[in-house]
């Protein structure tokens, strides 16, 4: 899932941080979860005779089709408005969403669906249902950059490259409500991968009556997750209201989800909460100087590890300077991680990061990171100036020309590149230029390679190394930076070919070293966060992978008066 940071503007309908210490600050958050006060019952925010809810997004979802959705934001509104084979619940463990029951072997899965799930028109959701959108999601024309993680069924991966036709897909219906998958080799996190949004059902009926238009409107979409979408301003709001056709819906309290806020303005974001507008923002945190205002107004606040990782990604398209090894490893040298992470970055929960794999991500026996602890070379500016030399003569350069910073257009990224380009300016001599873009089209330069460098992230998608892992191997369209190392796409087929945990473990640990040793990125940190919600605003679920926050479970409830 690609992370990122986001354009400042506020937008409705009608109407990086200061340097601080991050030990203190964490202090005293810690003293403002137990001291803040309960808040007054909020004008717009919540309401619990209607259990309507008001949030703020910080970025207009690029996508609301399933076929297509790469981002967070976009995640977040598909994981409330659709709902694959496999789901998770209130305790984040994967449990039976569609499917009523399933069995995994090792060539294969079954999958039988239940009978009372229903789409939004009152239609059955079918077997035929998943077969045609696994096959829409792999069809070349479709160009989704998902397509990968639906690799692990067979012929999946000749299909998406145009060699087979969908039909030949490895997956077929038998009768509605059961589904066969036949798969390329074993997959024992597959059960995992239903989850995810790419694995969710669509209707070939309605797809094939909007085509290319599917999903980017409210009327343009059917819906089988816990709420349907309603009203969507495109830039400026939208709204949800609880699907009376979902086949769970009585655990779903709240009745509306209205977003008539999408900005990334941080004051405004702030102000909004405080005035009692909105319950919650929908990612990410708040930086330290909205902390240190928290505090001060006696805000409520909590704290949140994403599981995700951040990084600066280089190009390796052969045109690019950047595709050459020493000035990578000039660059490398130099970026001080643990400096990064609390000078500049700067906020509570954060921790530097020196591999793909976040602390998290599960080895044999263990975290990988205990298993294989990942060699990072250590800052080195008069080796970073050697590496620099070497990188000149090769090119056949006596100065290397300005580099190309892609950057999202907000404080915390615009702090951020100053920050790099400062760095590499004093240290190596490099010109850096900072290309300031609004997230959609920063995401359209990724795709093109348009950049040099581009500031980036990556959150789970599902609960295995894989989802890391996968991310810069040749054949995937997030790779955008166009990293091709054989020996590397070697490691990733090892680990996906075989379910022995110690060899999967090994792969991984292999792989993080090669990442290392070629420079491919600049690792930078493993995010955690500080965020505002409101105290009446009750059972959110927060979560690591696919969309979150999750609302699904969430309710309203006034404190009774003492």
């Amino acid at each position: 899932m690609l992370w990122k940071t986001l354009p400042l503007r506020l937008q409705r309908p009608g109407r990086l941080r200061a340097l601080v210490g991050r030990s203190a600050l964490a202090s005293l958050f810690s003293l403002a979860i137990l001291l803040a006060p309960s808040q007054a019952s909020a004008q717009g925010a919540v309401n619990e005779k209607t259990q309507t809810l008001t949030l703020a997004l910080t970025s207009e979802p690029p996508s609301a089709s399933t076929l297509l959705g790469t981002d967070q934001v976009s995640f977040w509104l598909i994981d409330h408005i659709t709902e694959g084979l496999m789901g998770y619940d209130k305790n984040n463990a994967l449990t039976g969403a569609i499917a009523k029951r399933w069995e995994l072997r090792d060539d294969g899965a079954t999958f039988w669906l239940r009978k009372d799930a229903k789409w939004s028109d009152g239609s059955p959701v079918t077997a035929h249902d998943f077969v045609f959108a696994w096959r829409e999601v792999l069809k070349p024309a479709t160009a989704s950059e998902y397509a990968f993680i639906l690799y692990p069924i067979k012929n999946a991966e000749a299909v998406n490259k145009g060699e087979l036709s969908s039909d030949q897909l490895g997956v077929r219906a038998v009768g509605d409500y059961r589904l066969e998958v036949t798969f390329t080799q074993p997959c024992a996190y597959f059960l995992d991968l239903t989850a995810f949004i790419s694995y969710r059902p669509v209707k070939e009926e309605f797809f094939k009556q909007y085509g290319r238009a599917y999903a980017s409107d409210p009327d343009k979409m059917l819906y089988n997750g816990p709420f349907v979408l309603t009203k969507w301003v495109h830039g400026a709001s939208l709204n949800m209201k609880k699907n009376e056709h979902y086949w769970n819906k009585e655990v779903v309290k709240l009745q509306e989800i209205d977003v008539p806020y999408i900005t990334s303005d941080t004051s405004a974001l702030y102000n909004l909460f405080k005035d009692g507008e909105i319950a919650m923002k929908v990612v990410p945190g708040i930086g330290p100087d909205t902390i240190k205002k928290a505090l001060a107004d006696h805000l409520p606040m909590r704290k949140f590890n994403d599981g995700s990782n951040f990084y600066m990604e280089f190009n390796h398209r052969p045109d690019r300077l950047t595709s050459n090894r020493n000035l990578r490893k000039a660059i490398q040298l130099v970026f001080d991680q643990q400096l990064f992470t609390n000078k500049v970055v700067a906020s509570p929960g954060n921790k530097p990061s020196y591999s793909l794999f976040p602390d998290w991500v599960r080895g044999a026996e263990q975290p990988l990171y205990k298993e294989y602890p990942p060699k990072f070379p250590a800052n080195d500016e008069k080796l970073a100036r050697e590496y620099l030399e070497k990188a000149k003569q090769e090119l056949g350069l006596e100065q290397i020309p300005p580099l190309i910073l892609l950057s999202t257009d907000s404080p915390g990224a615009n702090k951020q590149s100053e920050y790099v380009q400062s760095l590499l300016k004093r240290t190596l001599g490099l010109d850096i230029k900072i290309d300031k873009q609004i997230f959609k089209q920063r995401l359209a330069k990724m795709g093109t390679g348009e950049f040099d460098l581009v500031g980036s992230g990556w959150g789970p998608d599902f609960n295995d190394a894989m989802t890391f892992a996968e991310l810069f191997a040749s054949w995937n369209k997030n790779n955008r930076g166009r990293y091709s190392n054989p020996e590397y796409d070697r490691l990733v087929r090892l680990a996906q070919s075989t379910t022995d945990p110690k060899t999967r473990a090994h792969a991984f640990g292999e792989l993080q070293q090669l990442l290392i040793d070629d420079a491919a990125i600049i690792n930078q940190y493993q995010r955690g966060y500080v965020y505002l919600q409101n105290t009446h605003l009750r059972g959110v679920v927060r979560r690591i992978f696919g969309g979150d926050p999750v609302f699904k479970y969430a309710y309203i409830e006034e404190e009774q008066e003492k």
